[in-house]
């Protein structure tokens, strides 16, 4: 089957967003009704439930915030830990999945990542999101830990990194 063509980052309206930016309040929103199905299924709970609108200005202003459509249709953080740069709160609406937003995001953090001089991209998810765990190995990402939370003496959640082409 032909996939069809992904296109350009541009024209699906990827940009980085300042602190003060309207569109972060959309960022937050975005990440609030993607990441709620993980309620009750994660243990310890996500950290998304504390996520506030100050804390995505803070990331804005110290790391990065990227996002794509008006409104937003999907979001990723990006923190540079070398030698890893950190992808943090990817998330895709609902309604825009399928259309390679995920992939375009992951790209421009691989660009990123190049341009900051750091080898590989890292990310975690909960050991309980196997949804999870398949998408990013299909994104080329694979396992290279398990970590535990403060209190918990099971491993919560798992670290994939990918190596920058």
């Amino acid at each position: 089957m032909v996939q069809p063509a992904r296109r350009p980052a541009e024209a699906q309206g990827l940009r980085r967003l300042s602190p003060g930016d309207p569109a972060l309040a959309e960022v937050l929103a975005l990440i609030r009704a993607e990441f709620s199905y993980m309620e009750g299924r994660i243990d310890p709970p996500s950290s998304m439930l504390r996520l506030t609108l100050t804390e995505v200005e803070a990331q804005a202003a110290g790391g990065e915030v990227w996002a794509i459509g008006a409104p937003v249709t999907a979001c990723l953080f990006l923190t540079p830990k070398p030698p890893s740069l950190y992808l943090g709160k990817l998330a895709v609406a609902a309604s825009a999945r399928g259309r390679g937003l995920a992939r375009t995001l992951i790209s421009e953090a691989e660009a990123r990542a190049r341009a900051l001089g750091l080898a590989q991209l890292e990310l975690s998810t909960r050991v309980e999101l196997a949804d999870n765990h398949a998408a990013f190995a299909a994104l080329g990402f694979t396992e290279a830990a398990r970590t535990s939370h403060p209190g918990y003496a099971r491993p919560t959640s798992i670290t994939y990194r990918r190596p920058v082409a």
